[in-house]
């Protein structure tokens, strides 16, 4: 595992997995150590809206190419629908601990911008169903150089 550089961003997916079936933390683990020999993100947010910390801050996660040696990122259960189409299945648990989550990391690290997974540019995904750039934009931090990235909503 490599090191954390710098914390330019924090990421937020998600799971990509139906609202009504769970999503294990073992799961999620194995998914990034089959794929990448590694867990791929820095905390999971189950649907009851308990945070697994899953990587030390200072590890390198592998969640966003081309981001991950500069970004933390932060997964949450969810993302389909039941019939399995991309939406934003958030509980209120899950919405509440996301928000303290980002908000303790925005004062832990005050230049690094909130993003969602697509609206980083390059990708295609719909993760992670929310525009959470602006849903956090009370924690942005201001008059950055990269603020003005472009979203792919």
């Amino acid at each position: 595992m490599k090191p954390l550089k710098v914390v330019k961003y924090l990421v937020v997916h998600c799971v990509a997995n139906r609202c009504n079936k769970p999503f294990s933390v073992e799961s999620l683990i194995n998914c990034g150590k089959q794929k990448y020999g590694q867990v791929s993100y820095h905390w999971y947010v189950r649907r009851n809206g308990d945070i697994i910390p899953l990587l030390s801050e200072s590890v390198q996660g592998i969640h966003v190419k081309g981001y991950n040696w500069c970004s933390l990122g932060i997964v949450y259960e969810g993302g389909l629908d039941e019939q399995g189409q991309p939406a934003d299945t958030r509980t209120e648990a899950q919405k509440h601990s996301l928000y303290e989550l980002l908000k303790d990391l925005s004062r832990d690290y005050p230049d690094a911008r909130i993003v969602g997974h697509c609206e980083l540019p390059h990708v295609v995904k719909k993760c992670p169903c929310y525009p959470a750039s602006i849903e956090y934009a009370n924690l942005q931090p201001e008059n950055r150089e990269h603020n003005t990235m472009i979203v792919n909503l």
